[in-house]
């Protein structure tokens, strides 16, 4: 588990975040078999980050699953990311006993914590991670998001085939001293290197096009 991870777990898991209830006797096979990380044999209080990943492997969201008792799981999300990770599990929801229910975060995020946010270097829904765009390898964390060793999930095949090939992804997300306006462009040497998507505190979190040798 890498430092951002560790302070997601302490702190950003913390901060509003829209939940969904998922209660039925196959709820954890369902979780299983939908999301990027482990999910059978979680014990009861446990608390994992994951990727939710739509079939052609792009991401949805990051997620955290905490698992309630042997039946009932909560899926916690970025504020405002609830609505799209509720219709992507409901998608391939059929002859399943798991009932699926959101509740959005009842508050803002605030300013401290999103200072925080943007120094760790942690992505955020509708920030640097755009549903449906954005691919798995962009993530400083994905390790920390996937299982390598669980069978199969819808978005499987881009994650398992970039880790084999040891392939990166044409951008990455990286930290700079900074206050540009989210939406700018970054230039370095009269070139554009990549675009601002958070600021906060002095510090930018940019959407760069990777270094060949990075």
């Amino acid at each position: 588990m890498n430092e951002a991870t560790e302070w997601a777990s302490k702190v950003w898991a913390n901060a509003s975040r829209d939940v969904i209830s998922a209660v039925g006797t196959d709820t954890e096979r369902y979780l299983h078999s939908q999301l990027a990380q482990q999910i059978e044999g979680m014990s009861v209080g446990d608390r994992v980050w994951s990727l939710l990943l739509e079939p052609t492997g792009k991401v949805i969201a990051v997620v955290g699953v905490t698992r309630h008792n042997s039946n009932e799981f909560s899926i916690d999300c970025d504020p405002g990311d609830g609505e799209q990770v509720l219709a992507r599990l409901q998608r391939f929801r059929l002859r399943v006993d798991a009932e699926l229910t959101l509740t959005v975060a009842s508050g803002e995020i605030s300013d401290e914590m999103e200072r925080l946010r943007v120094h760790e270097g942690w992505p955020r829904g509708s920030r640097e991670i755009v549903a449906g765009e954005t691919i798995p390898a962009e993530l400083p964390m994905l390790h920390d998001l996937v299982s390598f060793t669980k069978g199969c999930y819808p978005g499987q095949e881009l994650v398992e085939r970039m880790d084999a090939r040891n392939s990166t992804s044409p951008f990455e997300i990286v930290r700079m001293v900074g206050d540009l306006p989210a939406g700018s462009e970054v230039v370095a040497n009269g070139k554009v290197v990549g675009t601002v998507t958070s600021v906060a505190g002095g510090a930018m979190l940019v959407r760069a096009r990777r270094k060949r040798h990075s």
